[in-house]
């Protein structure tokens, strides 16, 4: 069987698609993994230029007291940029992971519509009698769409139950370290 212009068309447009599907993706990863490259040089900065600062701090302290009384004292902004740290990284895994379930969800509905079409290309010139056989192609796409979908929900939760759990944890890590702080200025 030869492939007429119009297959030909199709297939091209079909190529010239997942390309720049492809593309379009490959940015958006580049993209994240710039931000995450950037946030962790920024960070890496900062920590280094606090670590010099509350070093001359505690080499500056007079007595033992002192010295436990500033390297606790640090407990509290130590754990507030943790926890901004991690906010920032769960930020831009948020953003990323929501371009890409867009991006599968486009191309998902695409496919399907292909599939649909070729089967009903198909149904068109089947023989008598093999209504059972493209119901069956019909019922296998709409299973697999209902699979995605499923999958799809179940992810979405498992990120919302991701998110509630680092929510708790902030919230008790903040609530410690400012007990921390609140035992070390007594």
């Amino acid at each position: 069987m030869f492939a007429t212009q119009e297959q030909l068309s199709a297939a091209k447009a079909d190529f010239e698609a997942q390309l720049a599907a492809a593309a379009a993706l490959t940015s958006k990863t580049l993209q994240s993994v710039a931000q995450l490259v950037g946030l962790n040089v920024s960070t890496a900065k900062a920590s280094f230029e606090q670590s010099a600062a509350t070093a001359q701090q505690l080499l500056a302290a007079k007595d033992a007291q002192e010295f436990f009384a500033l390297s606790a004292a640090q407990t509290q902004p130590n754990a507030e940029k943790a926890l901004a740290y991690g906010r920032s990284l769960a930020d831009i895994a948020s953003a990323t992971h929501a371009e890409f379930t867009e991006a599968a969800k486009a191309q998902l509905a695409e496919t399907t519509r292909k599939a649909n079409e070729l089967v009903d290309g198909i149904a068109k010139y089947a023989p008598v009698g093999s209504e059972s056989a493209i119901a069956l192609l019909k019922s296998a796409i709409n299973n697999a769409n209902a699979g995605y979908e499923q999958l799809n929900k179940n992810a979405k939760q498992a990120a919302e139950t991701l998110e509630e759990t680092m929510s708790k944890i902030t919230k008790q890590f903040s609530q410690a370290a400012e007990k921390a702080a609140g035992r070390a200025k007594k």
